[in-house]
């Protein structure tokens, strides 16, 4: 049996600017995780997840590539994935295998209900993991991402891929994406090993580690309403007008203070850049008509600003969590205590350490 972690993600500033090829991000990897353990299959694959029901999807092989049983949930992730990795197997000489596929997730709680920490980029990135140790094909911790990436665009070619790299790295990172309409067309007509190994095709590409912030608790609190990013983003893609080049020129610029803060270890400097990231967020959603920062995200923010912190919606808000840093002498359970009264529950998750070198 093998086995392979992939953690959960939290976006800490850059969201929406970071769809833009080159525009950068802070994220954080936490240490709850979805789980792919693989195994020899017989005449036929199979994935498994409690997550998508009770009933496995199996998928067998025709000269046209993977054939999957349609009566089931297609898994859109997992089978982009499998189907990727098939292909470079087969462009790597590896000889064609079957194998079962089960998945396993921290990220949602004990009813199944999601948290939005990232679980479809985890399940990618730890089914990539699984099956490049299954078939032996060596990927580094790079080509993991970037695998893990191009499977993701085939489902939704406007993900930045952000999630993915803190499910790879771990710990505390900034990261810019590629352009990925570009690789989207690349994958019509190249090999992967040929994408892979393509410099050009990975240009705005980057991913740097950053230190934990210094004298700052961090805190995650759950509004109890999902949102979709997917339809968020693309609101904000079909309203963008004259402004949007101004919201990216200052969402760069205020991630770029927050990486100054995080690597100087300036509290102060840290705080400032993310309430200025919460304010875009505020204007972003004004600006194309989308509550980006609901009633109960506003009033998690408000709680822990109050206490002398800064908290902003993480990801692309609507819904789902916030994220807060506080001075390391505030009082915790008072900020709790305010939010369980407005029916936001408080997450007990912590920063993922990085995993190997960003290199």
């Amino acid at each position: 049996m093998i086995e392979f972690r992939a953690h959960g993600k939290l976006f800490v500033a850059g969201e929406y600017a970071v769809v833009e090829p080159g525009q950068p991000s802070v994220l954080i990897a936490l240490d709850r995780a979805i789980t792919a353990r693989v195994r020899e299959g017989h005449g036929s694959g199979s994935v498994h997840s409690e997550e998508y029901g009770h009933l496995p999807l199996t998928w067998t092989r025709d000269e046209d590539g993977l054939a999957l049983d349609r009566e089931h949930h297609p898994y859109d992730y997992v089978m982009a994935t499998i189907d990727l990795v098939e292909k470079l197997r087969a462009e790597r000489g590896i000889a064609p295998r079957f194998h079962d596929l089960r998945i396993e997730s921290q990220l949602d709680d004990a009813s199944g209900r999601k948290f939005g920490l990232g679980s479809s980029a985890a399940v990618t990135v730890a089914t990539v993991g699984a099956l490049d140790r299954f078939y032996g094909i060596g990927l580094s911790q790079r080509d993991r991402f970037r695998v893990a990436l191009l499977a993701t665009v085939r489902v939704n070619p406007r993900a930045s891929g952000g999630d993915l790299a803190a499910s790879t790295f771990g710990g505390w990172l900034r990261y810019s994406a590629p352009d990925r309409e570009r690789l989207v067309a690349m994958l019509d007509r190249r090999s992967v090993t040929a994408i892979l190994d393509d410099t050009d095709a990975w240009t705005g590409f980057d991913v740097q580690r950053l230190p934990a912030p210094a004298d700052l608790e961090l805190l995650v609190g759950w509004t109890g309403s999902p949102a979709s990013t997917t339809k968020l983003v693309s609101v904000v893609r079909k309203h963008r007008n004259g402004g949007y080049q101004a919201f990216l020129d200052d969402s760069r610029a205020c991630v770029d203070d927050l990486t100054t803060g995080l690597r100087t270890g300036d509290a102060a400097v840290t705080l400032d850049a993310l309430r200025r990231a919460r304010v875009l967020m505020q204007r972003l959603g004004a600006s194309v008509g989308s509550q980006i920062e609901t009633e109960r995200l506003a009033t998690l923010c408000d709680v822990v600003e109050s206490a002398g912190g800064a908290a902003k919606p993480s990801g692309a808000g609507g819904g789902d969590c916030g994220i807060a840093l506080v001075p390391a002498d505030t009082d915790l359970a008072g900020i709790h205590r305010a939010w369980e009264a407005h029916d936001i529950r408080h997450l007990s998750v912590a920063v993922q350490a990085p995993e190997g070198s960003v290199e």
